[in-house]
């Protein structure tokens, strides 16, 4: 278990370094950066486990260093659609349903309320 969490561990921290310096090269007017990064997490993800199930040879330190690490790191939106992906292929079509639209709704709106809470104390 705990080479578990050192790999999820490591992936992330490089996956949070390459998110931090890509999003800072390509910031603008507009969120370029993030937006990026979330559609390249996403593309990356689902590449990685296509190819690691397709060949059955990675680890699973391996598996959870480059998915839930590096990707997680890179970009919670990558792991978020994953996960949706994996719902969608299970034919689980209102827990997919509740997970989209639930998280981007409740998502901005607990933003709206946490900025409006933390700018009046």
């Amino acid at each position: 278990m705990f080479r578990l969490i050192l790999a999820v561990g490591a992936g992330s921290f490089f996956g949070g370094v390459v998110r931090y310096l890509f999003s800072r090269w390509l910031n603008a007017d507009f969120p370029w950066g993030t937006f990026a990064v979330n559609v390249i997490g996403c593309f990356l993800i689902g590449l990685l486990n296509g190819v690691i199930e397709r060949s059955g040879v990675v680890s699973s330190e391996l598996r959870l260093f480059l998915t839930v690490g590096f990707c997680g790191g890179f970009t919670t939106f990558s792991t978020f659609m994953g996960e949706n992906f994996f719902m969608l292929r299970a034919g689980e079509f209102l827990p997919l349903a509740f997970n989209l639209v639930g998280s981007v709704l409740f998502g901005f709106l607990s933003v709206w309320a946490g900025y409006w809470i933390g700018a009046r104390i």
